[in-house]
């Protein structure tokens, strides 16, 4: 019996996704026998970007029933059924985070129909759903929303269902999903780590350091790596053979720390920080009407970038915030890229009209240099003030000029406000791109975070 389902959500922070919208089609195989589907109230805003991608938004989940209001209906509809989806990790993921969240532990054996397509259709130029349904011909409506991508997964699930005449492909790639036993030599190893924020560092017996990570809990952290069966994980649990570990409070002097430890000790087992991270970032170009212009572009070294991210998704959904605080053009920004003339919030009274020609490229060029000088990291003096070690201690980031000098400790009855004296105390750290871009994405996440400026 076979589950197969989509889900919608809010977007935002990994595991921090809220649903909005879930379709759930029981299939045995040969027809579907039952189906729930229903809007959900997340309890978190929805970001612009997937507004516009879905187009769910905030008003229309007001009266929606929240996750709780639905948790038993989805536990009966899956009860004894292999949860299938296209790309199933990710709505397994967030179908068991929600249900965390409820105090109830989800457990479902899951199937992927990306990973079932490239296997048996490995013709195929494209997996995504989108590509793949058009090139098999199955109708498809309501792309982006929970119901047309469920039933088109239905779809799918039945012609691969039969080119799998043995089943024994499907088979190999069921997922029990269930947690595995820790080695002895593990548990052993996780006895005496405790749950902080810090770094942690792996070595192996020959004292050789194989990896370096950071976790807001350091032990929660090495146990994910120590259960899980991915390959590099397995490489981990086979080579470590001791654990040391830092306590940093902070969590961005963790990911300080763990990015320049990586690059001058360059352990065997950490791939990210060996090249970029950030491979888009936010430039800002006149065009020819005199309009300075947002734009997220593949990072280029040789440019100074207002803003970095991890991912174009990320950069969008920055971007249109960006655009709504500060009464931008999304048609100037590149986010209307359907609009001929003018873009569609000026068309609901939220654009000034720059796109239209109606506002002077002076007036929308002082909000777009007042958005680049706040967060434009260059020339930019500030002391970022977190937490510390324990409860009466705060730690500090010293930026000068643009510039990382460092990380300090203080405890709460020494007020460190005067860059002067903080220099006193200072660990003076190296600058890079990797560091600016760190420190970037950290402030526009902690939005309670202590920022001095001076």
């Amino acid at each position: 019996m076979y589950a197969i389902l989509d889900i919608e959500t809010t977007g935002g922070q990994y595991n921090e996704e809220g649903i909005t919208e879930i379709a759930i089609y029981k299939y045995d195989g040969h027809e579907v026998i039952d189906q729930f589907i229903s809007l959900v109230n997340p309890e978190k805003p929805i970001q612009p970007f997937v507004v516009k991608l879905t187009g769910i938004n905030n008003a229309m989940l007001q009266s929606a029933p929240k996750f709780y209001d639905i948790a038993k209906r989805i536990v009966e509809i899956t009860e004894g059924c292999i949860i299938v989806a296209h790309n199933a990790q990710f709505d397994y993921r967030i179908l068991r985070t929600e249900f965390e969240r409820l105090g109830y532990k989800y457990e479902r054996q899951s199937l992927c129909t990306v990973e079932l397509s490239q296997k048996l259709m490995p013709e195929q130029k494209s997996h995504s759903l989108g590509k793949l349904v058009r090139a098999l011909g199955i109708p498809m409506s309501d792309r982006h929303r929970a119901t047309g991508d469920a039933l088109a997964t239905v779809q799918l699930f039945k012609m691969l269902l039969a080119k799998d005449v043995e089943k024994e492909i499907i088979k190999s790639l069921i997922k029990s999903n269930k947690k595995l036993d820790i080695q002895p030599k593990l548990f052993d190893l996780l006895t005496d780590i405790p749950s902080i924020t810090g770094l942690y560092y792996m070595y192996k017996e020959n004292g050789d350091l194989i990896y370096i990570g950071k976790s807001n809990n350091i032990k929660k952290r090495l146990n994910q790596h120590f259960t899980s069966t991915a390959r590099k994980a397995k490489r981990l649990q086979r080579d470590v053979f001791t654990i040391s570990y830092e306590e940093t409070g902070s969590e961005l002097i963790a990911l300080l720390k763990e990015c320049q430890e990586i690059k001058v000790n360059k352990p065997s087992q950490n791939r990210a920080l060996k090249r970029t991270v950030f491979p888009c970032s936010l430039y800002a170009e006149k065009n020819e009407d005199g309009y300075l212009c947002l734009a997220v572009k593949k990072t280029d070294g040789r440019k100074k970038e207002i803003l970095s991210f991890t991912s174009t998704n990320e950069a969008k959904n920055i971007l249109f915030k960006i655009t709504d605080k500060y009464k931008l053009c999304q048609k100037l920004s590149g986010l209307d890229s359907s609009a001929k003339s003018t873009c569609f919030p000026y068309k609901m009274g939220e654009c000034y009209g720059a796109c239209a020609g109606g506002e002077p490229p002076t007036e929308y060029n002082k909000r777009v240099t007042e958005f680049i000088n706040y967060n434009s990291f260059n020339h930019q003096n500030m002391i970022i003030i977190d937490k510390g070690r324990a409860v009466d201690e705060r730690s500090a980031v010293l930026i000068e000029k643009g510039v990382y000098k460092g990380y300090a400790f203080f405890n709460l009855n020494y007020q460190v406000t005067n860059p002067d004296v903080l220099k006193n105390i200072l660990v003076p750290m190296e600058h890079n791109r990797d560091i600016k871009n760190i420190i970037q994405g950290y402030i526009r996440r902690k939005r309670a975070l202590k920022i001095i400026r001076f």
